[in-house]
């Protein structure tokens, strides 16, 4: 069996502290993948689960998971950086909130369209063997 583990790093440690604020980061949210290991924690979903160019919500975790890119995941935190909403869906190539109409992108978090004005905060996540785990650790 050949899995190979991704880690996808997608926030610094100024993201971190912006989410365990409650409140979005302010910086360009980009993150990416790397090939250092780091323990996977619960598993979110398949990669099957997660559609190219779209993504899932998670709001037990209050996470979205979103494919960008043929095998590329992304991960931000679920709540909406204008009014803390959780978002509701993901259409079109952004991550939509219900409440006030806010639209972020499936790529990097961005604000794609206001009222919102800070993109979604990003988490970090482990894929490995067709499985997205929730990443533990620093």
């Amino acid at each position: 069996m050949n899995a190979r583990r991704r880690t996808v790093l997608t926030a610094g440690a100024a993201g971190a502290a912006a989410l365990a604020a409650g409140c979005g980061s302010s910086g360009d949210g980009g993150g990416g993948e790397s090939s250092s290991p780091a323990s996977a924690g619960t598993e979110l979903a398949k990669t099957s689960d997660i559609p190219e160019g779209g993504g899932r919500i998670f709001e037990d975790r209050k996470i979205v998971v979103t494919q960008p890119a043929a095998g590329r995941f992304k991960a931000f935190s679920a709540v909406c950086t204008h009014a803390g909403c959780i978002v509701s869906s993901v259409a079109g190539g952004t991550i939509d909130c219900a409440c006030h109409g806010s639209r972020f992108s499936i790529e990097d978090g961005a604000v794609e369209q206001g009222p919102a004005t800070r993109a979604l905060p990003a988490e970090r996540i482990t894929v490995e063997g067709g499985g997205i785990r929730i990443a533990q650790g620093a």
